[in-house]
């Protein structure tokens, strides 16, 4: 089995030395949310999900969900575990004190959301999605059902799901074939089937709300005659109590290879109530509100697993012995971490990783400016940003997650490939998240033909990182690292160029390029990250010497060994498409 202890000191350098964006700072609301009370709540969240959370792990893996005579029923102890978890109110962490939430901007539940992840996946999606679910009912239903669904859901009572996907469609929605029938009343009949449902049902809420896509009969064609609807498991009474049961029933659960703990289900919505949730027809932009917040969760779930990993597989390093070291002297067999090798996976994981929960604290912060700056502008350049950046989080942190958890199970050795240990556990349960909230190929493709050829996002944020080197403290480790950061700001750039130039004539040349390119941005943004990461850093050497030097040896790490692999994902992609359209599969 695995541990965890949750990187809180980690957390709060962050909070406490980057925290630099002057947009944020300005909001009102969050300006009482201080160092203390951050470290209090961070410290809160580390004993649940190592005490409480972290077991289940094993235990939901070992004792999967079962589906019996209709029932969908949670692994032993999850019930348990989750009383307790929306009692210590951890499920309104980040919601809306209106509606019974605690109003933690994202740069504290993004943390919390880490922790999470690393603890165990399958218990985390059990909530994961109804914070979505509240999302997207906040900023698109109307009040009466806000105030009837909102509190119950924050409070962990109710959760929520997202019903997109059907057997014949997955990303292209356009093809879903669930209908809704308009009744006298204003509610609708839903009927149809979705699948892959993450937590579709389960024994642990009284409730559970389903967010789901369907099309009204008569409406246009493709995406734009898609609506959204709110449908309960159970109905709602006028005074807010469970009513009968309504027409959603679970068929089956599948089998997985991973996050065996959450159920993952096939509902069939047989003329079920459900309710309007926006206009008509308009469905699809609604629920991206809940995607978009999902696809950046994914990311971070692809970070918290390889948080884990990174920290058994040290642990491990230090007391496995095998062979001598190039500098033993006692021709004694050495522990592997002595090992240049061993050294080196373990740097890799521990480079990437701090690289990635700095950015996704960057990113926190930009999410936090575009929901709650009084200045239209300032929200909307946020947004933008926050747009760029969702896809290299879900997919840039997630195949690197395939690629740490990996890396975990070779330093394991013969112990990783066995369930023992519980490092083939984390290689499984990561391997979802490169696969759904849209698959890292499409989510590449969303950023190179939306985001980079149609707008000038792109642009903005590399403004932002050449600002950054232009305020360089003038040490001279800073100096090198603005010099190779500037170089591959050049490349990017020349990347986007060629983009743009076969946009024009060969697209196939564009499609192909797609995923280097996200690789690239992704590679970047980290760099971006640890040059931040080292300017605090130096500043700071006196105050904790040990802390701030290896976070500046990580710096150097990253730059000469890990940030080369930019150059050649451009090499690879200007090679074009030709050799990739004539082969023939025979």
């Amino acid at each position: 089995m695995t541990t965890y202890n949750a990187p809180v000191e980690e957390m709060m350098f962050l909070f406490n030395n980057l925290k630099d964006n002057k947009n944020y700072n300005e909001i009102e609301k969050f300006k009482e949310i201080n160092s203390d009370l951050v470290k209090d709540i961070l410290e809160q969240a580390a004993k649940i999900n190592q005490e409480v959370v972290h077991p289940l792990a094993k235990i939901g893996d070992e004792n999967p969900c079962i589906y019996e005579n209709g029932i969908v029923r949670s692994p032993p102890g999850f019930k348990e575990a989750y009383a307790r978890f929306i009692n210590d109110g951890w499920t309104s962490l980040s919601c809306d004190p209106k509606y019974g939430g605690q109003g933690m901007p994202k740069t504290v539940s993004t943390f919390f959301e880490e922790m999470l992840s690393s603890a165990s996946l399958s218990f985390k999606l059990y909530s994961e999605l109804s914070i979505g679910a509240y999302n997207c009912i906040l900023h698109h239903a109307d009040e009466k059902i806000k105030d009837v669904f909102l509190p119950k859901i924050v409070e962990g009572k109710w959760s929520g799901t997202m019903c997109l996907t059907e057997s014949q469609c997955g990303t292209d929605l356009g093809l879903i074939k669930t209908k809704a029938v308009k009744q006298k009343d204003s509610s609708f009949l839903l009927t149809g089937q979705k699948i892959f449902i993450t937590s579709g049902d389960h024994d642990l809420t009284e409730n559970i709300i389903h967010l789901v896509l369907a099309k009204i009969p008569g409406g246009p064609d493709g995406t734009k005659g898609i609506s959204l609807f709110l449908v309960p498991k159970f109905n709602v009474n006028n005074d807010g109590s469970i009513g009968a049961r309504n027409g959603v029933n679970t068929l089956s659960i599948e089998s997985k290879m991973g996050i065996k703990g959450s159920p993952t289900c096939v509902l069939n919505f047989d003329n079920a109530k459900g309710f309007l949730i926006g206009q008509e027809n308009k469905g699809l932009s609604s629920m991206f509100t809940m995607m978009n917040l999902e696809r950046i969760i994914v990311g971070i779930q692809g970070l918290g697993i390889s948080e884990t990993a990174y920290q058994n597989s040290l642990a491990y390093a230090k007391e496995r012995k095998q062979g001598k070291s190039n500098n033993n002297k006692d021709n004694k067999t050495d522990e592997i971490i002595k090992h240049a090798d061993i050294r080196r996976s373990l740097l890799n994981m521990k480079s990437i990783i701090e690289g990635q929960r700095s950015l996704a604290f960057w990113l926190s912060q930009q999410i936090d400016v575009s929901l709650n700056h009084t200045n239209d502008e300032i929200r909307k350049s946020a947004d933008d940003l926050v747009s760029l950046i969702t896809p290299v989080v879900k997919s840039f942190f997630t195949d690197m997650g395939t690629e740490i958890t990996n890396e975990a199970i070779q330093i394991f050795g013969g112990y990783g490939y066995t369930k023992d240990q519980g490092i083939e556990q984390l290689y499984r349960d990561n391997r979802i998240t490169p696969i759904y909230e849209g698959t890292n190929s499409v989510q590449a493709i969303d950023l190179v033909f939306r985001k980079v050829l149609n707008n000038k996002i792109l642009s903005n944020f590399i403004s932002i990182i050449k600002n950054e080197i232009k305020e360089k403290n003038g040490k001279s480790e800073l100096q090198r690292f603005s010099k190779i950061l500037e170089n591959n700001i050049k490349l990017l750039e020349e990347f986007a160029k060629w983009l743009e130039d076969k946009n024009k004539d060969g697209k196939d040349d564009v499609s192909s390029a797609c995923n280097d390119f996200l690789k690239v941005l992704g590679y970047i943004s980290l760099a971006y990250s640890w040059f931040k990461i080292t300017k605090v850093s130096l500043d700071k050497l006196g105050e904790n010497k040990n802390f701030y030097e290896e976070k500046i040896n990580t710096a150097n790490y990253y730059y000469d060994k890990i940030l080369p692999r930019v150059e050649a994902h451009y090499k690879s992609a200007k090679t074009g498409s030709d050799y990739i359209m004539k082969a023939k599969f025979n």
